[in-house]
């Protein structure tokens, strides 16, 4: 089970969930990707992570704005419209005859390559779709509990070298800072951006409450998350001061 932020209930049906490959539902078994596919090759590709609640596919839209957006940055064709892949979304979710309580790691890869090379002309064929469905009830003892966080060594980088908003296969950095927190005994790790400001966790956005105002980052070295911008926008509907700011560890330290 996950740790941390991420904890979920373990559930035995994803035993026997069934997973959608390339126009193919296959047993968690069966699935399978070719060892040249760029995703694992290269981790080049994208990927979003949507959650089912009582039958709803919960902020779908803004996910696959962000999925499509991140691939036309890669220069990747996913090879179908927003239509299609919800379409595919709902066939696989029909397939395991799902409703609640379930998370979906949508992923699309630049697909296969005729050998392990990195230019995009080594590529084959189109893009490569995999669509994983599990329950992951989250547990709420972590709510009760909360969790541990420590500032790492591992910062996030700029856009022109490899740009933080995007959300693709490559997680080498927040691998790192992960690593790197769950040795110290963390849950999670503070990152900070190249000038030494407060970024974002390694797998989750990060806020403050300070003198009854809300402060996040300013984004530029961040994921843009869709649940970051959903506590911005209760923010400003509830008339609740909200920043996005450059702000330090010193600031956490003495935040309320």
């Amino acid at each position: 089970m996950a740790k941390g932020t991420h904890s979920y209930l373990e559930d035995d049906r994803n035993k026997s969930i069934k997973i959608y490959v390339n126009g193919e539902i296959l047993s968690r078994t069966d699935a399978s990707i070719s060892v040249f596919d760029s995703g694992f090759l290269l981790g080049d590709g994208v990927w979003e992570g949507i959650r089912l609640l009582n039958g709803e596919l919960v902020s779908l839209d803004e996910h696959l704005e962000r999925l499509f957006f991140g691939a036309k940055e890669l220069d990747i064709n996913i090879g179908c419209s927003r239509k299609e892949l919800i379409k595919i979304i709902h066939k696989t979710l029909n397939a395991n005859n799902m409703i609640n309580n379930v998370h979906i790691r949508l992923i699309v890869s630049r697909g296969l390559k005729k050998t392990p090379y990195q230019h995009p002309n080594a590529n084959i064929q189109g893009s490569t779709i995999v669509i994983i469905p599990e329950y992951k009830k989250a547990d709420k003892k972590i709510n009760e509990k909360g969790i541990n966080l420590v500032t790492v060594n591992i910062r996030r980088g700029t856009s022109d070298t490899q740009d933080p908003r995007l959300n693709t296969l490559s997680k080498l950095n927040c691998i790192l800072a992960c690593i790197e927190a769950d040795k110290a005994g963390a849950d999670e790790g503070i990152m900070l951006d190249i000038n030494g400001n407060i970024s974002t966790c390694n797998s989750t956005n990060f806020f403050i409450i300070r003198k009854g105002e809300v402060w996040t980052s300013k984004g530029m070295y961040c994921l843009p998350g869709i649940t970051r911008k959903i506590v911005i926008d209760i923010c400003k509907e509830k008339n609740i001061p909200i920043y996005e700011r450059d702000f330090s560890i010193e600031d956490v330290h003495t935040s309320d």
